[in-house]
């Protein structure tokens, strides 16, 4: 079964006397344990397509589906409820709070959902465990590269044990070698059976996915299967993000 599916979604924004039409009857479906990456030039409606699949906003038509319940139609503390369960974000800006540990900066979605002490901190410690940063749980983000920081906030996204990530330009702020180190994190997480799709305007990001949707003036204009690129191999071999397999 699909963990989302969106059908004729469209989205309209009232700008004054003026209509912008972000999405046009889109109809988009994503398997669980797909990894798949969302491209497309500042004004395609990739943005727009992600905060309606993030239950950051809705819909003006269509339906959509989300690890098989209609959520277009919900309220407020519904859609947060069903974020809380099911999604986990991770930003290109990181969003750690600087002033706090590793640990508490993972905790927080824990910590909102009223989860006891004990447990928050088994949880975050184990995931942060997960993505390499089992010895650095202490250090404030001003204590860490920008791949630790990126880290620690896929920790924090995977500690409410989502089924699907969404990432919004997660390698935005980082070099090449450590973009190629965040995409094999979230090809492992793919393989381990978490859904994972992100937006990136980087073809060489994009190669790492198993299927590329690109996004032009509010629809979808191609989707493609792939066989995604091996991060892990690429680390292996210290190839470049753009390099090609000899």
């Amino acid at each position: 079964m699909a963990i989302i599916e969106l059908q004729t979604v469209s989205k309209v924004y009232q700008m004054g006397d003026v209509e912008v039409r972000a999405l046009r009857e889109v109809s988009f479906a994503v398997e669980a344990r797909d990894f798949v990456a969302v491209m497309g030039a500042s004004g395609s409606g990739k943005s727009t397509l992600m905060n309606i699949i993030g239950c950051l906003d809705r819909p003006t038509s269509g339906t959509y589906h989300l690890d098989g319940q209609e959520v277009s139609k919900l309220d407020r503390s519904e859609l947060a409820h069903v974020r809380n369960r099911t999604l986990g974000f991770v930003f290109q800006s990181f969003n750690l709070l600087s002033r706090t540990s590793a640990l508490e900066n993972v905790e927080l979605p824990l910590i909102y959902a009223g989860t006891p002490a004990r447990e928050r901190h088994r949880r975050a410690s184990a995931a942060l465990g997960r993505v390499g940063l089992g010895q650095r749980m202490g250090h404030h983000p001003n204590q860490m590269s920008g791949g630790q920081q990126q880290r620690v906030a896929i920790a924090r996204a995977l500690v409410t044990e989502p089924r699907l990530i969404l990432a919004d330009e997660p390698t935005g702020n980082l070099d090449s070698q450590t973009s190629i180190e965040i995409m094999a994190l979230f090809q492992e997480l793919a393989a381990a059976g978490i859904t994972v799709l992100l937006v990136t305007h980087e073809p060489d990001i994009a190669a790492y996915a198993s299927r590329v949707v690109v996004m032009r003036d509010g629809v979808v204009k191609t989707d493609t299967r792939q066989t995604p690129r091996g991060a892990a191999e690429d680390l292996k071999s210290g190839a470049a993000l753009g390099e090609q397999h000899p």
